[in-house]
């Protein structure tokens, strides 16, 4: 057992034990002491602590201490009563600090407890319910900025981690001060009840155990019974003090409560004139003593004097400092390492597209980035990296480009204050407005003004403002290159997280059969043509079977994604509906397989450049008649073929959907309209 938890246990178990046995005189003086130097201490450390979280264990401390004050009070009660000899303490306060005289003593003891429960206590009981309240209701903010700063790049994940846990840690704090905070509220009312029922109880005891006149009983046990009022009284109040300032100060991490005061009320000299200049003229003017009044106007005033030569000095130092490291910042070398940085996605936007990005001007492009990560990996299981978002004074003022790894992929441009109006196709009354295109699928559209905007939409467009036009663009970019951005450590960090409940397969699978770099290829294909790698279990079982029969990875891909049919199923064939397909020609299909060219670094397609301008032609012709009808452009393939034929068209033919049987779910129904095939 360690000595600190002996000590707390004793602590504890001292006070429980004091209310039952009677405690020797002596003995009860050592302890009032050892009681005020705790309280000395929880009121130093509460006063000089940087913040309150230092003292995150404060109500638990506020327990123990309030517990083992009753308990010393309840003894000294009964060598009060019983032997009238409650030790030099209790007798020391009660003449002393009472000044031996009852009157005296009692009246210093009810104004100890009115400043106590009056003024400290129902102040400090006031901010921290307050606090607490405020503290639960600012989470959900706090949660967000920390968000949107790890989502700028402002903060890595570990610091995000430790914020969130800072600010739970905060929340449990106050809510537990909120209700710490009764403690002390109720000790002093116990210390009141105490002592009014000590009076009654010693001059009974003295008039009829020890005949004594009601005089000198009073005399005696009123005097000893205010003395152990007082003796607690005295911690309670520092322990209530400690409460006010544990709760009333300042969070910021860097803040010291002694420097902050000084500085923010004698940071102004003109402040101290003022006052000394006031003070001065009562002390003239008024028949107050003119020499207290004077002396210490004077004083304020030369102490403002000397304030502001000190400022002076300090700002001169300032800009010389600023300018020496302007100079030097000048002189050394140039640290080129930052600049071989590159950022996987980033956001440039010009000046006038600042204000969506600008969280104090209502601005909230930052959280729909946000948005953007959590729907990408609910979508298609993987971690989106760090979205960077800049300002770039170079662009037009309304004008966003978005770049991948470094290099400027796409781009858009919007109109503050504009919407943008899209006809579904099923609109027939037009509007006006500035025509342009939706920059993340190139489709028609205008840019209309607030006023036109509830008209467009019951005309039936589809109307979308600025931010959402960003999102919405800067998520098609991200998915459309979501396989790139997949890297090793993310593949790492995916394993990872499975790795608690499935360790038996990943032990088997890594490294023994595949390396993450192979995994890496598998699931880059997965996510390429737009396959979900959240069954990442599911995935990786595959794998572990496969791997022992071939080490390439695009049939590795073939077989998962046979393993993922339920998943293809229901992302391209809705239930309970007939979907309309083309499929492939079986003679197409042995030209390609015949054109398969296997060689050490794996298979690829060597097929005659008029052949595959036929299979093009054809395939286009087919696609032409799926999107006449209003249908996904999808070709079903023999599993053996189907990754061929999708290299052969992915480079042609965008958006191209091609699926093997073995893919499809047994109760999927299908409705050819075309075939694929060549003369």
């Amino acid at each position: 057992m360690k000595k600190t938890d002996l000590f707390v246990g004793l602590y504890l178990l001292a006070a429980i034990v004091f209310m039952i046995i009677s405690v020797p005189s002596g003995i009860l003086d050592v302890l009032l002491a050892f009681n005020m130097f705790v309280a000395l201490v929880v009121l130093f450390n509460a006063l000089f602590s940087k913040e309150s979280m230092d003292m995150s264990s404060f109500p638990t401390i506020l327990l123990l201490t309030t517990l083992f004050r009753i308990s010393l009070n309840i003894s000294s009660t009964k060598l009060i009563l019983s032997t009238g000899n409650p030790g030099k303490v209790v007798e020391t306060f009660g003449k002393f600090v009472g000044g031996s005289d009852i009157v005296i003593g009692i009246i210093v003891f009810i104004i100890l407890l009115i400043v106590q429960f009056m003024v400290i206590n129902k102040g400090s009981e006031r901010v921290a319910e307050v606090t607490a309240r405020f503290t639960l209701d600012a989470m959900p903010g706090k949660q967000m900025a920390i968000d949107a700063d790890l989502n700028t790049g402002a903060i890595t994940d570990a610091e995000a981690k430790a914020r969130r846990e800072k600010i739970q840690a905060e929340s449990a704090f106050y809510g537990s001060m909120d209700g710490a905070v009764k403690y002390v509220k109720g000790d002093a009312m116990a210390g009141l009840m105490i002592t009014m029922i000590n009076v009654v109880g010693g001059i009974i005891m003295g008039v009829m155990r020890q005949g004594m006149s009601i005089g000198d009983a009073v005399d005696q046990y009123v005097i000893l019974t205010i003395g152990d009022g007082l003796v607690s009284a005295m911690p309670s109040l520092m322990i209530s003090l400690a409460t006010g300032i544990l709760v009333t100060k300042d969070t910021k991490e860097d803040s010291d409560l002694s420097q902050t005061l000084f500085r923010q009320l004698l940071s102004m000299p003109k402040v101290l004139w003022c006052v000394g200049g006031v003070l001065i003229f009562l002390g003239i003017v008024t028949p107050l003593p003119a020499v207290i009044f004077i002396t210490i106007g004077a004083i304020s005033i030369i102490v403002g004097f000397n304030m502001n030569r000190k400022q002076e000095i300090k700002e001169i130092e300032s800009e010389v400092d600023t300018t020496e490291e302007e100079a030097e910042e000048i002189r050394k070398p140039e640290n080129v390492v930052s600049l071989l940085q590159v950022d996987p996605i980033e956001l440039e936007f010009g000046y006038g597209i600042i204000p969506l990005a600008d969280v104090n001007q209502g601005g909230d492009l930052i959280d729909r980035v946000v948005m953007i990560r959590r729907q990408i990996a609910l979508e298609l299981g993987a971690v989106v990296p760090i979205i960077r978002l800049r300002d770039n004074i170079q662009l037009n003022p309304n004008q966003y480009i978005i770049k991948i790894k470094g290099i400027q992929v796409s781009e858009g441009e919007i109109l503050f204050d504009h919407y943008m109006a899209m006809n579904p196709g099923m609109v027939e009354e037009e509007i006006t407005g500035i025509p342009t295109f939706e920059p993340s699928y190139h489709l028609p559209a205008l840019w209309i003004t607030e006023s036109q905007r509830e008209r467009a939409e019951a005309l039936g467009y589809t109307v979308v403002d600025p931010p959402s036009i960003i999102a919405t663009h800067l998520t098609e970019v991200v998915r459309s290159n979501i396989a790139e951005l997949l890297s090793r450590q993310d593949v790492q960090n995916l394993i990872n997280n499975i790795k608690d409940n499935n360790q038996t397969l990943i032990d088997e699978l890594v490294p023994k059969l595949m390396s993450v770099g192979e995994i890496q290829k598998v699931l880059q294909n997965l996510l390429h043509e737009g396959i979900s790698i959240r069954d990442l279990p599911t995935i990786c079982e595959t794998l572990a079977d496969y791997a022992t029969v071939t080490k390439d990875t695009d049939v590795l891909t073939e077989y998962v994604r046979q393993s993922l049919k339920r998943a293809i199923s229901n992302k391209y064939f809705p239930a309970n509906e007939s979907t309309t397909v083309v499929t492939l020609d079986p003679n197409v299909e042995q030209e390609i397989m015949n054109s398969v060219k296997q060689t050490e670094q794996g298979a690829y397609l060597n097929l005659e450049p008029e052949k595959s301008k036929a299979i093009l032609a054809s395939v286009k012709e087919e696609v032409k008649k799926l999107e006449d009808l209003g249908k996904a452009a999808i070709i079903i393939t023999s599993p053996i073929v189907r990754m061929y034929f999708k290299r052969l068209t992915e480079d042609y033919i965008k958006d191209l959907i091609v699926v093997s049987y073995n893919e499809i779910e047994p109760n999927v129904e299908l409705k050819s309209v075309g075939m694929v095939s060549i003369a």
